[in-house]
């Protein structure tokens, strides 16, 4: 069965850290642009952090520059969200989504996602 899983989230308090996983069961995420989202109560859904598997690019949204780090280990077919600094405004849920990266694919833009993960919680309380 194809699926992206996400795990890792859960309860920190300010300034912890969390690391988030992505994992494709199913189908090869070298083929795969793989974007993070996250949506918190009321708001729209945004995006955090993106991997471009035929370049190797990254892309974080400003909310999260030089705190979120994201990366792929190819043998465990698993990508990684590193969240370092965590802030309150940084809890939702954070999902994991996979576009097939035809030539046109890339980081900075949404498109029609081929996966979608369930989901993680991730919230940031004192």
């Amino acid at each position: 069965q194809e699926q992206l899983a996400e795990s890792g989230g859960g309860l920190t308090q300010p300034g912890g850290s969390l690391r988030l996983s992505c994992v494709a069961s199913g189908f090869n995420l070298d083929y795969f642009l793989i974007q993070w989202f996250r949506q918190a109560p009321g708001k729209e859904r945004e995006r955090v952090s993106c991997f471009s598997s035929s370049d190797g690019r990254t892309d974080y949204a400003d909310s999260v520059k030089g705190r979120f780090t994201i990366s792929r280990d190819n043998a465990r077919n698993t990508v990684y969200l590193e969240m370092n600094s965590l802030k309150p405004e940084d809890t939702a849920v954070y999902y994991c989504a996979a576009v097939t990266q035809l030539a046109w694919i890339r980081c900075g833009k949404e498109y029609q996602y081929d996966y979608w993960g369930q989901g993680t919680q991730v919230t940031v309380s004192s």
